[in-house]
């Protein structure tokens, strides 16, 4: 998977992506209570796309939300609609990135198959955590859907979703496991610094 193929593939998604969105709030908000996202957090999004889930962090009133995607177009429309103070949206590979700060909760929602490298991705991303803080990896649909979601025209910018099990074996090297589902809904992994 080659990082320029991802970035053309999802500028093209941009203009769309809202359009073509399908959010289960039910979902959303089991993922966000499993991730710890509450009031006073200060919350990085990886992956953001069009800032689909900034409203809903917005709404349980975090401290600060640090957004960042690797395609321009995605990012230039998720500043258009996030024009605040406390939303910080950036443009670049999370892989790379460096941040001023460190986050009490890392979201990678709906995402994670973008990353050919799972443990680099987890172990960059829990070198960013706060003690105490929680990383989450999440999607809205059930692995088996997620697989064949990726199967068509996305194939060359994806890999498969590994196991809940085996996400959770990479995560028990840096953090402690606190959820781990599977479902027909949808997928999720939590892992919590301890302090």
């Amino acid at each position: 998977m080659n990082k320029s193929d991802i970035i053309e593939f999802f500028d093209r998604q941009a203009v769309h992506w809202d359009d073509d969105m399908v959010r289960n709030d039910t979902i959303i908000n089991t993922i966000l209570d499993n991730a710890k996202v509450c009031a006073g957090k200060d919350v990085l999004d990886v992956a953001c796309g069009t800032g689909i889930l900034i409203p809903d962090y917005l709404a349980r009133n975090v401290k600060t939300v640090t957004a960042i995607d690797i395609s321009p177009e995605m990012v230039k429309i998720a500043r258009k609609k996030f024009d605040r103070e406390n939303v910080h949206i950036l443009c670049g590979d999370v892989e790379t990135a460096s941040f001023d700060h460190k986050f009490d909760c890392i979201v990678v929602y709906n995402a994670f198959p973008h990353f050919p490298d799972p443990e680099k991705l987890i172990n960059m991303l829990v070198s960013h955590l706060k003690p105490g803080g929680t990383l989450t990896i999440a999607h809205g649909m059930s692995r088996a859907k997620i697989d064949i979601h990726h199967s068509g025209s996305a194939s060359k910018v994806s890999v498969g979703l590994m196991s809940e099990e085996e996400l959770a074996a990479i995560f028990e090297s840096r953090l402690q496991v606190t959820v781990k589902i599977s479902n027909d809904e949808m997928y999720q992994v939590v892992g919590y610094l301890e302090k």
